[in-house]
C-alpha cells in the first residue's frame, strides 16, 4: 500500500515495514452471512506483521452461518473466537447492539477495536497499516472507506455518488482539523457537524471506545457510524478518515433491490431526520447537477451562446470531477456519464423516503425493521 496524499485529504493507509506493536480485536457482526465470510475470513487470517485476533458474532442468522463459522473455528481455533448473539433489547438497534456485544469479547490486552462488515474483505497489509495510523497521524479513532466493487448497471451509476458527496461536500480535511478560516470558540460548538465515518470499516482505541460509551452511545441510530464519530468529536478525540484503494474492498449490494432497500433504510437519517434539510438538499441537487443538463440540450434546440456557454462549462466540470473519482477508485469511467441518471434515482429514493417518513412504514432489513 502506497500512501497517497492529494487535494482531497483523503488519504491510503501508511504501509510499515516493522511488525506493528499494537494488539487488534477484528470485530465482526454476522447475520446471514454464509456468502460473504467465506472471502471475508481468510484474507483476515492471512494478515502478517501485527497481532490480532478475530471475534465473530453470529448474530441470530437463519442460514448456514454457524455451519460456516463452525469449519473455520477448526482450522483458527487460536485465532477465532465465534459467539452467538443475545436477542436485541427493544431499545436496540441489531448492529449497534451486535457491535457492543463484540466489545465486551475483545480480549483486555487489546489496543485497538476494529469493526469490520462481512461483506468486505482485505487486501495484505491491511491491519498492519491500521495499527500504523493511529501510531502515525496520532488518532484515536479512523474509518477506511472501501474501495467499492461495482458489477450491474445500478451499482455502477448510484454507489460513485455517496462518494462524490463524501468528498466534493465534506472536506475531509476538517474532519481531523479545525478549519483555519473558522474561529476557535465557533468551532467548539460545531466541530462535530465536520464528522463522517464509514461503519464497514471503523476503528477505535480501547479507551477512545470507551470514553464516547462505545456503541451504546448510538444504540438508537441507523447511521451509528457517523454519528459515533460525532461523539469521538464532541469528545475532543481525532478522527482521521482514509480510502480503502488497495487496502479494504467491498460490494454492498449486488442488484437494484438490494441497492434501494439498503439506501432506504438509512437515506433520511443521514439528514439528521430534518425535513426542510432533506427537501433543501434535493432542490439544490437539482439545480447543480440536473439543471446544466437540461440546459445543454435545450440551448442545442434553442441556440443561445451564454446558456450553452455556462452549461457547457458545468457539465465539463461535473464530468472531469466524476472522471477523477472513477480513475482514483478504479471503477469503470464511463459511468461517469450517467451521473444525472444516478441524481434522478436518489430523487426518487428521496420521495419514497418522504413516503415512509409521514406514514410511518418501515424498511425490512435482514429480517428487522428499521
Amino acid at each position: 500500500m502506497i500512501l497517497i496524499r492529494n487535494r482531497f485529504e483523503l488519504t491510503g493507509l501508511p504501509s510499515i515495514e516493522k511488525k506493528a506493536d499494537l494488539k487488534i480485536s477484528v470485530c465482526i457482526p454476522a447475520r446471514n452471512e454464509e456468502n460473504t465470510l467465506p472471502v471475508l475470513l481468510p484474507t483476515v487470517f492471512s494478515q502478517k506483521g501485527v497481532e490480532f485476533e478475530v471475534i465473530v458474532l453470529n448474530d441470530g442468522s437463519t442460514d448456514r452461518t454457524g455451519e460456516v463459522l463452525n469449519s473455520f473455528s477448526n482450522n483458527h481455533a487460536d485465532t477465532l473466537r465465534v459467539v452467538d448473539g443475545i436477542d436485541k433489547p427493544a431499545d436496540w438497534l441489531g448492529k449497534p447492539w451486535a457491535c457492543m456485544q463484540l466489545s465486551r469479547h475483545a480480549s483486555p490486552e487489546t489496543d485497538l477495536l476494529l469493526f469490520l462488515d462481512a461483506d468486505t474483505k482485505l487486501r495484505p497489509g491491511t491491519l498492519q497499516g491500521i495499527a500504523s495510523a493511529f501510531r502515525e497521524y496520532k488518532s484515536d479513532m479512523i474509518t477506511v472507506w472501501p474501495q467499492q466493487i461495482l458489477g450491474t448497471f445500478w451499482e455502477k451509476t448510484v454507489m460513485p455518488l455517496v462518494y462524490y458527496g463524501l468528498i466534493s461536500v465534506l472536506p475531509a480535511v476538517y474532519v481531523y482539523r479545525k478549519p483555519r478560516w473558522m474561529p476557535k470558540r465557533i468551532y467548539v460548538r460545531v466541530s462535530s457537524m465536520f464528522a463522517a465515518a464509514n461503519g464497514q470499516c471503523i476503528a477505535f482505541k480501547k479507551d477512545a471506545y470507551q470514553i464516547i460509551g462505545g456503541h451504546e452511545a448510538v444504540k438508537q441510530q441507523i447511521v451509528e457510524d457517523v454519528e459515533l464519530a460525532k461523539a469521538a468529536k464532541r469528545a475532543g478525540l481525532t478522527v482521521r478518515m482514509f480510502h480503502g484503494t488497495g487496502s479494504v474492498l467491498c460490494r454492498m449490494y449486488k442488484n437494484q433491490s438490494e441497492l434501494f432497500t439498503g439506501l432506504r433504510k438509512n437515506f433520511l437519517a443521514g439528514f439528521g431526520y430534518s425535513i426542510p434539510l432533506f427537501l433543501s438538499a434535493a432542490i439544490l441537487h437539482l439545480i447543480v447537477f440536473i439543471l446544466p443538463f437540461a440546459a445543454l440540450l435545450w440551448s442545442l434546440f434553442y441556440p443561445s451562446a451564454a446558456i450553452f456557454s455556462l452549461s457547457a462549462l458545468s457539465v465539463t466540470l461535473i464530468l472531469f470531477h466524476r472522471l477523477m473519482l472513477s480513475i482514483w477508485f478504479q471503477w469503470d469511467p464511463i459511468y461517469s456519464f450517467t451521473h444525472p441518471i444516478g441524481v434522478l434515482w436518489f430523487q426518487w429514493l428521496g420521495l419514497v423516503k418522504l413516503y415512509d417518513h409521514f406514514t410511518g412504514k418501515k424498511v425490512n432489513w435482514k429480517g428487522r425493521n428499521v
